[in-house]
């Protein structure tokens, strides 16, 4: 490509992203939602800080174990013990710790799945997925659903963040997490706690050196990445938070920004799909004017 051409097309990947910011832009105040600081955790690593929202409706009582280890400070001086590639980081006390010993112990239920309600707003998407009856997206998560089953659940996308856990299904208990930094393992759906997203931050985590042992464990110890510190957002002084705002999933905009995402229109672009993935589609999330 020469480089009239390669301007040309880079004018034109510049313009099909501003067509996406004018929709947000332009957007009713009324269509955005503030993240609640209740349910936002700040991961601080040594490059930053990573903002993770929590999905209660989801899994109320993983969230509140997991809440609860923050709020005692269980994560502070944690560290990073697994990096593999195209999957997951996850971060943790090492086995050895006394208080991850005695975390060994705690059990709480798996939420892999709950029932659907039709007071729980969904946005369904109307093309065709393979894991799932039904995709979509759900207070602010992108969701799956089973109509005939009445079971909706959470998905696994690149960001999604979740409980780690052994083999018995109810050996999680949110003293270990992973954040998704590759393509979207959705093997995974049903089958482990999914606690929340990424909005802010991800980057910082998946540029992390990857582990060399299996299943992208650190092999030494000394390789394992300090966690600075984990806290509630809410219980960061005012002048250390960032605020937050979603897109609204079951607003006009967010369905307007679906549709432009399958049917781009754009000049760049010769074969529109005409169809979007549930993980293909980045939930906007902006920084509220103080």
């Amino acid at each position: 490509m020469d480089m009239k051409r390669l301007c040309a097309a880079l004018a034109a990947a510049i313009a099909t992203l501003a067509h996406g910011q004018d929709m947000l832009k332009d957007s009713p105040a009324d269509d955005w939602r503030d993240i609640d600081p209740e349910y936002t955790l700040y991961l601080y690593v040594a490059d930053g800080r990573v903002v993770i929202e929590l999905a209660p409706d989801y899994a109320p009582a993983n969230v509140e174990a997991v809440r609860k280890l923050v709020r005692d400070k269980y994560f502070d001086a944690s560290f990073v013990v697994r990096s593999q590639d195209n999957y997951v980081v996850q971060w943790a006390r090492p086995e050895e710790d006394e208080r991850a010993k005695a975390m060994a112990k705690v059990k709480v239920k798996p939420e892999f799945s709950r029932a659907i309600d039709a007071k729980l707003a969904f946005t369904r998407l109307a093309y065709p997925d393979t894991y799932a009856p039904e995709v979509g997206f759900s207070a602010g998560f992108p969701v799956a659903r089973d109509p005939k089953a009445k079971k909706t659940w959470l998905v696994h996308c690149y960001g999604s963040v979740g409980v780690g856990r052994d083999n018995d299904a109810d050996s999680g208990n949110g003293s270990e997490l992973y954040a998704v930094i590759g393509q979207s393992p959705r093997g995974l759906d049903r089958n482990i706690t999914l606690v929340g997203r990424v909005v802010r931050g991800i980057e910082l985590l998946s540029v992390m050196r990857r582990g060399s042992a299996p299943l992208g464990f650190y092999e030494n110890p000394a390789e394992r990445i300090p966690i600075r510190a984990m806290r509630v957002a809410a219980d960061v002084p005012e002048a250390g938070r960032i605020r937050l705002q979603a897109l609204r999933t079951e607003s006009r905009t967010f369905k307007a920004y679906v549709e432009s995402r399958a049917n781009r229109r754009e000049e760049w672009f010769k074969e529109p799909v005409g169809r979007l993935g549930v993980c293909n589609l980045a939930l906007p999330v902006r920084e509220k004017a103080r």
